[in-house]
């Protein structure tokens, strides 16, 4: 019959602490956990963390907690960023110009050329506003796709 092959030698996570393995049977000796090592920072100025892995062990001889590894919680957290569709953008603002240059979190933009866009169908009785009416609808298209671009470059995104 054979034996399954025994974990070497070494200090393991047990508990709050840690417990000295000499290859065959557990020992008395036991220790605190050591502290995480201090958090390197990466190229972006970020804090930078290595996961350490368990080591690994064959079913019943180690007796140790559940997920007690002290360097397993520290992990990285990122933002992630939604990109602004350029066509979507110029859509909406065919329909409603300045609606996409508001899509693209440029409020006060967009309402200054809504409200040309409004002032110029008033105009059209003075048959000046027809240029404005035209003017205002194609410049509200062409921020709108101009600005999620320029938005999504901002945030590394590349449209």
């Amino acid at each position: 019959m054979s034996q399954s092959p025994m974990a070497p030698a070494g200090w393991y996570p047990v508990g709050e602490g840690e417990r000295y393995w000499d290859g065959r049977a557990w020992t008395p000796h036991v220790r605190p956990a050591p502290a995480p090592p201090p958090a390197a920072v990466d190229a972006h100025g970020l804090p930078h963390h290595e996961t350490h892995a368990a080591p690994a062990h064959t079913a019943g001889q180690l007796h140790a907690t559940p997920g007690v590894y002290p360097y397993a919680a520290a992990q990285p957290t990122f933002t992630q960023v939604v990109p602004k569709n350029p066509a979507i953008a110029v859509l909406a603002s065919f329909f409603l110009p300045g609606l996409g240059t508001m899509l693209n979190g440029q409020a006060g933009r967009g309402v200054l050329i809504l409200l040309g866009y409004c002032v110029s169908w008033m105009l059209v009785i003075v048959f000046v506003g027809i240029l404005g009416v035209f003017g205002f609808w194609v410049w509200g298209m062409v921020d709108a796709y101009q600005g999620a671009r320029e938005w999504n470059a901002r945030h590394g995104i590349y449209s």
